[in-house]
């Protein structure tokens, strides 16, 4: 049955892995990829230990290496295989099963992140539809993180709980201690706090799609991702692209209720991310960590907030708009030839205003504001001190009398409003 379907067709990577067949109350599908990893046994250790779900669950992990990877790489990946293979002889039971597959020698072309994560979910594409469960859900997990009890159950109780939903973002923590050398947390720490600045700042500038983007914490529906194309095989930032192909469908949502937990290690696999992040705070010799100035988002704010009114705008009213938007937005407008793409989605969108923002966003989608915020802080406003702006963020939500100095302080108040809600 699986064989027939078109996005396997069309897009799967291969044929099916594993010829065993899934469990008909098959639900959800976790996905690990593995590179040189000396530790996944702690992250299947962490999966293993969570509370039962209603519906069966597999965890697939896909050990991975490209053709250009060193004999050391190839060494560790064979024996972490061999032991993921007798760890899965006593750890799998008759509702949860953990299935591993080792794909050796990728061409280094298509190696990376992303084409192991396709493979994988692809793979949970497979072993749903073979379950009949085309809607079922296919999660995206680390093979260096591990996560709290609740996390499976969390997750399907969130997509049965919102029958409409097509994907969401699990709320994650990277650890402020632990074996590392001090300096590693504390480089961990900036990143993180990097990442919730983002996002809140884009949301306080009314941004619909602004959701955390992470790969070790997203699920979504297989029926979605298909739809959508499957994941993308960059070698980094596959997470990115992918969810926003996913988000602006609309029903994205998050999953608070739990926490994935990240490593909080260097790593030079990939050009970016956690790892990369932190290694670079290294390397720059603890220097003041640096982010996005709120005149960005501020400017951003005006733009977003009279978007509705270029609905079925004329020439004129439109070049009104763009002489009383701050200059940031004007010029990056016209740099991206703004009024041809407006013209196009006026004529598509339909009779409904609905219609037109879903359009506009599609068009100006993370993507796009992304580089707006490298275009303004390239052309308009520099960099800030990461403590700086985050006092910034959290002055103009009420609650907050005198927002923390401190880093630390201020990634534990941003956790707390993640998690609980901002008002």
């Amino acid at each position: 049955m699986n064989e027939s379907n078109l996005y396997l067709q069309r897009y799967g990577f291969q044929k099916s892995l594993f010829s065993s067949e899934p469990r008909p109350d098959l639900g959800i599908v976790v996905v690990i990829p593995c590179f040189n990893e000396r530790e996944l046994i702690t992250s299947l250790d962490s999966l293993a230990a969570c509370d039962d779900t209603r519906c069966a669950l597999e965890i697939l992990v896909i050990i991975n290496d490209s053709d250009h990877s060193s004999r050391q790489v190839r060494e560790q990946n064979q024996q972490t295989f061999e032991e993921v293979r007798r760890w899965i002889n006593c750890k799998t039971t008759d509702k949860r099963q953990f299935l591993v597959h080792y794909e050796s020698r990728i061409p280094d072309k298509q190696s990376g992140v992303g084409t192991a994560r396709k493979i994988g979910m692809d793979e949970a594409v497979r072993r749903l539809e073979k379950a009949n469960k085309g809607n079922g859900i296919i999660v995206s997990f680390d093979a260096d993180s591990v996560c709290d009890r609740n996390y499976l159950r969390a997750i399907e109780g969130h997509f049965l709980e919102n029958s409409k939903c097509t994907g969401a973002s699990i709320y994650f923590e990277h650890p402020f201690e632990g074996p590392l050398p001090k300096d590693h947390y504390t480089g961990v720490i900036f990143y993180e706090l990097f990442l919730r600045y983002y996002i809140n700042a884009l949301r306080y500038a009314a941004f619909p799609h602004a959701y955390q983007t992470v790969g070790s914490s997203m699920a979504v529906r297989s029926a979605i991702y298909q739809k959508q194309g499957g994941m993308n095989k960059r070698k980094a930032g596959e997470d990115f692209y992918f969810l926003h192909k996913i988000i602006p469908l609309g029903d994205y949502g998050e999953i608070n209720s739990t926490r994935v937990i990240p490593s909080a290690r260097v790593s030079d696999r990939v050009p970016f991310g956690t790892g990369k992040a932190i290694q670079a705070w290294l390397d720059g010799h603890h220097k003041h960590y640096f982010t996005y100035h709120p005149n960005i988002f501020k400017d951003l704010k005006i733009f977003l907030s009279e978007v509705d009114q270029l609905f079925r705008a004329r020439p004129s009213d439109i070049d009104k708009c763009l002489e009383k938007w701050p200059e940031s937005i004007t010029v990056f407008l016209c740099d991206n030839d703004f009024k041809t793409h407006l013209k196009e989605i006026n004529r598509y969108c339909g009779p409904t205003r609905e219609a037109f923002l879903s359009r506009f966003y599609s068009w100006f989608n993370g993507f796009k504001v992304l580089k707006y915020a490298h275009f303004a802080r390239d052309r308009y406003y520099l960099n800030m001190e990461i403590e700086k702006a985050v006092q910034w963020l959290l002055s103009v939500y009420p609650g907050i009398e005198k927002p923390p100095a401190s880093a630390m302080e201020q990634l534990v108040e941003i956790r707390k409003r993640d998690r609980n809600g901002w008002p």
